[in-house]
C-alpha cells in the first residue's frame, strides 16, 4: 500500500503542465505584451497572463503568452530578421571587395591615364608633325586599352598590332613625302615589316608585357567585382520554410515560454543556422580558390607582370619605337623600296618632312611601385581573411546576432526549456545535414540560385587562373575542346579541366559535398579523357531506343 502514494505522486507531476517556474500561479505575459509591441504589432487579443498551448504549431505547447496569431508574427519576423542579418554580414564583405576594387582601378587608371598626359606633352616637341598629324591613332590606342581593361570584347593583341601598323604607314609617309605611296604600295610595306623591324623590337616586346599586365590586371579587377556579386545574390537566397520554423523556435519561442532572459545553447544555435545556410556553405570550396586565385595574380601584378613599369611607361617604349625609326629612316626605306619596288615621285612636293633631327629620348617615368606594394599587401591581408567567410558565417551570426549563451551547462535554451543541449554540431554544407536535428533539409534538391553562383565563381578562377600564366581566356580558340584528338597537348592540363565548366549545361547540379577539381590538387586526368566505347555504345542505344517511338508518333 505504500506503492499508491508515490505513485499517484509521480502521476501529478507528469501531468502537471510544464512552466519556468515551480509557481503554482499563472505568470505575467508582460514581457512578452512589451516585446511584441516594440516589434510594431498590436496589442489587442494578447494575453495578460499565461494561457495553454495546445493552439501552438512551432512552439512547444505548455504553457505560453502567445496566441496562434502571435506565433504566426513573431515567425515572420524572426525570418526577415534573420534575412537581414544574413544581409548585413554580406554587404560587409561586399563593401570590403568593392573597396579593394575601386582602390586597384583607381591606381592602375591613374598609371594609364599619367601615361597618356606625358605622351601627349612630350611628344609635339619631341616630334613635332610626327606626332601632331598621328595624334588621333596614339589617343585610339589608350582608348583600346581603357576599353579592354574595362572587359569590353577586344583582342588586345591584335588592338595593339593594329596600332604599330597605322602608325608605321603614317610615319613611312611622312617620312618620305618626296614619293607618292599609294595604300596598295603600303600594304605591301606592313607585309615586310616583320622582317625589317622598323620599331626595332619595341613592338614584340610590348605586345609581351603589355597583354599579360593588362590581362593580370583586368581578371584581377573582375574577381572582385565577381566576388562581391556572388555574396550580393547569395544574401538575396528566401529562407525555407523549416528553416522559418527552426529560427522562431530559436530566437521567439523562448519569449512564449516565459523566458526571455535565457539565452540559446551555442550548439543548438549552431544546428539551426547550419541547417539554415546548408546551400550558402557549399560555396566555401569554390570560393577559398576564388580568393587564393586572386592573391596569386596580385603577386604576378606586383611581380613578373611589373604593372607599374609596364604600363607606365607606354609612352616611353613608343618614343623609343619613333625613334628607332627616325634613326634607321634610309636604311629601312631602302629595304622596302627593294621588296616592293620604287615608288613614284611626288610631282606636288611637300614641306611635312621632319627637318628637325631629333634627339635621344629622354622621356622619364614616376614610379608608383610602393604604391602597388602596398595595395597588394591591402588586398591580401583582406582576402586571406575573407576564405573561410561561409563557413564561418553560422558561428558569427550566432555570437553575435542571435547572441546565443556562451555556457554550456543546463542553462540556455534547447528548443522545448530550460536546460542542456545534447545533439552534436552538425558538419558544413547541404549533405552533411542528413541528420540535423533542427532543420528538415532535404540534399537532394540543391538551391538552383546558389549553384549558378558557385559555377560562377568557377568560371571567374579559370579566369584568373589563365592571367596567372598570360592567357587571356576570352579569346583561346575553343575548337580543340572538341577536335577528339585526344593528345592533350592543344591547352595546359588545369586550363582543359576547367574550360568545360562555363557552361552550366555541361554539369549536373550537385546534391553532395563539392569535391576538389581539376587544377586544385586532383589529378586532371579524369576531365581530358575522351568518352570511352561503352559510353558511345550507351549513348547509340539510347538513340534507337528513342527513334522508334518518335516515328510511331
Amino acid at each position: 500500500m505504500r506503492v499508491f502514494p508515490w505513485g499517484f505522486w509521480l502521476l501529478c507531476v507528469a501531468s502537471a503542465p510544464a512552466r519556468g517556474d515551480s509557481g503554482s500561479k499563472a505568470r505575467s505575459c508582460a514581457e512578452v505584451r512589451q516585446l511584441y509591441g516594440a516589434k510594431g504589432f498590436s496589442l489587442s487579443g494578447v494575453p495578460q497572463a499565461e494561457i495553454s498551448g495546445e493552439h501552438l504549431r512551432i512552439c512547444p505547447q505548455g504553457y505560453t503568452c502567445c496566441t496562434s496569431e502571435m506565433e504566426e508574427n513573431f515567425a515572420n519576423k524572426s525570418r526577415s530578421e534573420f534575412e537581414a542579418m544574413i544581409k548585413e554580414a554580406g554587404r560587409s564583405v561586399q563593401a570590403t571587395l568593392t573597396a579593394q576594387h575601386r582602390s586597384f582601378d583607381s591606381y592602375f587608371q591613374d598609371l594609364l591615364n599619367k601615361s597618356e598626359k606625358a605622351l601627349y606633352d612630350a611628344f609635339p616637341s619631341l616630334y613635332g608633325e610626327l606626332y601632331t598629324q598621328n595624334a588621333k591613332v596614339f589617343k585610339d590606342l589608350y582608348s583600346e586599352l581603357r576599353r579592354y581593361y574595362r572587359s569590353s570584347n577586344i583582342n588586345l593583341e591584335e588592338a595593339l598590332n593594329e596600332f604599330w601598323t597605322r602608325l608605321l604607314e603614317r610615319l613611312f609617309k611622312q617620312l618620305n613625302p618626296q614619293y607618292h605611296i599609294t595604300d596598295e604600295y603600303l600594304d605591301c610595306m606592313v607585309k615586310h615589316a616583320e622582317q625589317h623591324k622598323p620599331f626595332g623590337e619595341v613592338p614584340r616586346e610590348l605586345k609581351l608585357k603589355a597583354t599579360r599586365a593588362f590581362i593580370a590586371a583586368r581578371s584581377y579587377a573582375q574577381g572582385f567585382l565577381v566576388g562581391s556579386d556572388v555574396v550580393r545574390k547569395v544574401s538575396q537566397v528566401s529562407l525555407s520554410q523549416e528553416c522559418t520554423r527552426a529560427i522562431m523556435k530559436l530566437t521567439y519561442c523562448p519569449h512564449c515560454r516565459g523566458m526571455a532572459s535565457v539565452r540559446p545553447c551555442t550548439n543548438y544555435c549552431l544546428n539551426v543556422v547550419k541547417g539554415c545556410l546548408a546551400n550558402q556553405a557549399d560555396l566555401s570550396t569554390e570560393w577559398k580558390y576564388l580568393m587564393d586565385s586572386l592573391m596569386g595574380v596580385a603577386d604576378r601584378i606586383d611581380g613578373p607582370y611589373n604593372v607599374d613599369t609596364v604600363i607606365g611607361t607606354i609612352h616611353m617604349r613608343i618614343a623609343e619605337a619613333i625613334s628607332n625609326l627616325q634613326e634607321n629612316k634610309d636604311s629601312i626605306t631602302s629595304k622596302v623600296f627593294q621588296g616592293c619596288g620604287n615608288p613614284k615621285i611626288n610631282t606636288k612636293g611637300s614641306s611635312s618632312e621632319d627637318k628637325k633631327r631629333r634627339g635621344k629620348v629622354t622621356l622619364e617615368a614616376k614610379s608608383s611601385a610602393q604604391a602597388l606594394e602596398m595595395l597588394v599587401l591591402d588586398a591580401k591581408g583582406n582576402l586571406t581573411a575573407l576564405k573561410t567567410y561561409w563557413i564561418t558565417l553560422p558561428s558569427s551570426l550566432c555570437s553575435k546576432k542571435v547572441m546565443a549563451s556562451s555556457v554550456s551547462d543546463d542553462k540556455c535554451w534547447n528548443g522545448m526549456t530550460k536546460g542542456s543541449y545534447l545533439p552534436e554540431v552538425m558538419g558544413d554544407g547541404l549533405a552533411n545535414q542528413i541528420n540535423n536535428p533542427e532543420v528538415e533539409v532535404d540534399i537532394t534538391k540543391p538551391d538552383m540560385t546558389i549553384r549558378q553562383q558557385i559555377m560562377q565563381l568557377k568560371i571567374m578562377t579559370n579566369r584568373l587562373g589563365n592571367a596567372n600564366i598570360g592567357n587571356d581566356v576570352d579569346f583561346q580558340d575553343t575548337s580543340d575542346d572538341m577536335s577528339g584528338s585526344g593528345s592533350g597537348d592543344s591547352c595546359p592540363d588545369d586550363v582543359c579541366g576547367k574550360r568545360l565548366s562555363k557552361s552550366p549545361s555541361t554539369r549536373q547540379p550537385e546534391t553532395h559535398a563539392i569535391p576538389k577539381q581539376s587544377g586544385h590538387g586532383v589529378n586532371g586526368a579524369s576531365s581530358r579523357s575522351l568518352p570511352s566505347a561503352s559510353l558511345l555504345l550507351l549513348l547509340l542505344l539510347s538513340v534507337a531506343a528513342v527513334a522508334p517511338q518518335h516515328w510511331w508518333r
